[in-house]
């Protein structure tokens, strides 16, 4: 029954950093542009406008989608209790991965609004 709780701790930890991570950036995002901290891409980092708009949107939508993936991350793991370590291994390894995926999908609906906000120079539409 260990490897059910360990999987079910990895399982929760990408929705858990999504809710953090999205928080801070949302309500506390780094003051200055830098290349170490934050949402960085070419588009948000074209002025300081672009900098604070898209740590807002994709800390919203990092909130929003870390929240929408752990309940269900949950409610998977609960019928596996008991089951082989096989069995909960390749379902909590299908879980990690489709949650890798939503993360890194988050980036094109964060980058289609700073193009639709801002023009490429970085100047608010």
């Amino acid at each position: 029954m260990w490897f059910w709780w360990f999987m079910l701790f990895c399982d929760v930890v990408i929705p858990i950093m999504m809710i953090i991570a999205g928080r801070m950036m949302w309500k506390h995002p780094p003051k200055e542009i830098n290349g170490l901290i934050g949402y960085r891409t070419t588009r948000s980092m074209k002025s300081a406008d672009t900098w604070k708009f898209a740590h807002d949107y994709s800390g919203r939508l990092w909130w929003k989608i870390g929240w929408i993936m752990l309940v269900p991350s949950i409610i998977i793991h609960i019928p596996l209790y008991g089951s082989t370590d096989n069995m909960i291994g390749i379902v909590g390894g299908i879980l990690v991965t489709v949650q890798v995926i939503v993360l890194i999908g988050s980036i094109f609906p964060t980058e289609r609004a700073l193009k639709r906000t801002f023009t490429d120079s970085g100047i608010r539409r």
